[in-house]
């Protein structure tokens, strides 16, 4: 399961700030006013070794104040639940407020790491005024200031300090995670597959909070699927629905190989969808997108293909992804899913030999050279497979500042013409010579 970091709070807090800083991104947009915050952001830290994923709460924009607190409340259970560490974030300037003191009751109750951070103590003087917090009882309290980043280098020690180095699922057989946000026909598909054969379903250490794990051994197919579907979370607020449905994708795109990405096909590709996509793509597993309902959509001539397009558009520019219509009630494709998160399992191992490596590579790089850089070239020597559990490749050239990002993409889309690495991220370095 993955390693979550959860920063929760009020807010205005700063909370989008310190989680811009820990991913190193301007991926949350921060501002002067509450609310700012809509949807939930995920993304990788790494620090001394460790690496987790970080999730921004984000905030509320509610009409009701007692539903907007709520929700606040909500999600702070939530990421009780779900993560590993909690940093409870407030704010040096306002104050303690009664929601701050409600929010630290409940933290305390808690059996996981909770870290008081103190966000805007920017100097001497603000420190001082700050000490009040000590009276909500944390231990660890930290003064920072995420905008400069001052103290947050301290506060990211002691938090990896309680970032376990899990240990992978222990088995040969290729490991499917079903994913998606709620209500796309998860449970169908994991149903439909599973159906009446339950004496082939072997459970794997797992309780109801964690990804279920089957092996699945029928029609000469092996594997392992992991399951986020059946688990459900009585939410009052929809978004924290969501919310609780991504932390559960995170742990399950962390034991996977391949990725089935589930997609309502009356709905389309969404943000969340595409937040799931990008986990995946970070961590370099295999992805296949499932438009699941696809019996429920009035089709033309080229409705199928039109989709399809529309969604690789979307996800451009790694949109050698492999699409499949499928419905789990009818049971429509549901096997041929299987046979291509099969096959891009074998991609996501393919290695190829270096001597056919170099005599492909290198002709198409003297055929189509890269462009200049300030009147220089860069000159590729050599090309080599890297030993990683997905592909990765190093070109080995003279001066790798030189080779601009649109040749990089030239160069991996030649890999992906002569190899099939469909339904794989690829990773391409450039290295000195």
């Amino acid at each position: 399961m993955g390693n979550i970091v959860a920063i929760v709070g009020r807010p205005n807090v700063g909370k989008s700030t310190l989680y811009n800083r820990m991913v190193g991104s301007r991926d949350a947009i921060t501002d002067d006013f509450s609310g700012v915050t809509r949807d939930r952001k995920y993304g990788f830290c790494e620090w001394n070794g460790k690496r987790f994923t970080v999730v921004d709460t984000g905030g509320f924009v509610q009409s009701s104040q007692d539903v907007f607190e709520s929700a606040i409340r909500d999600q702070a259970r939530i990421a009780i639940q779900e993560a590993a560490v909690i940093l409870f974030m407030v704010d040096a300037q306002t104050g303690i407020t009664d929601l701050d003191e409600e929010l630290a009751k409940l933290l305390r109750r808690s059996n996981k790491p909770v870290f008081l951070v103190v966000n805007k103590v920017d100097n001497h003087r603000s420190l001082m005024e700050a000490n009040e917090f000590w009276s909500l009882g944390f231990e660890e309290t930290h003064f920072i200031a995420s905008i400069s980043g001052s103290g947050t280098g301290d506060l990211l020690d002691v938090v990896v300090e309680h970032i376990q180095d899990e240990p992978k699922l222990e088995t040969e057989l290729p490991k499917f995670a079903i994913v998606g946000r709620p209500n796309v026909g998860k449970s169908s598909l994991v149903n439909a597959l599973l159906g009446e054969a339950r004496n082939i379903v072997t459970p794997i250490a797992g309780t109801t909070r964690d990804p279920i794990h089957s092996t699945y051994k029928k029609f000469d197919k092996e594997f392992l699927l992991i399951d986020t579907a059946g688990i459900r979370k009585k939410a009052k607020v929809e978004e924290d629905l969501e919310f609780y449905s991504v932390m559960r994708a995170i742990r399950a795109v962390e034991d996977s190989d391949v990725c089935l990405l589930v997609l309502d096909a009356t709905l389309g590709l969404e943000a969340q969808d595409l937040n799931i996509l990008s986990l995946a793509q970070k961590r370099h597993k295999g992805i296949v997108i499932l438009v699941n309902k696809w019996d429920l959509v009035e089709k033309e001539t080229n409705t199928a293909r039109d989709y399809e397009a529309a969604i690789k558009k979307r996800i451009a520019p790694f949109s050698d992804v492999p699409v499949l219509f499928i419905s789990a009630i009818e049971k429509q494709r549901i096997f041929q899913a299987i046979e291509v998160a099969l096959q891009v399992y074998e991609n996501r191992t393919r290695k190829i030999q270096t001597a056919k490596l170099n005599e492909l590579m290198l002709e198409i790089i003297e055929t189509t050279p890269p462009p200049s850089v300030k009147g220089r070239y860069p000159k590729f020597k050599y090309i080599t497979q890297i030993p990683t559990y997905y592909p990765s490749f190093a070109f080995f050239v003279n001066n790798p500042n030189w080779v601009r990002d649109s040749y990089k993409q030239f160069l991996e889309n030649q890999l992906r013409m002569h190899y099939d690495f469909t339904g794989v991220p690829i990773e391409l370095y450039m290295r000195s010579k």
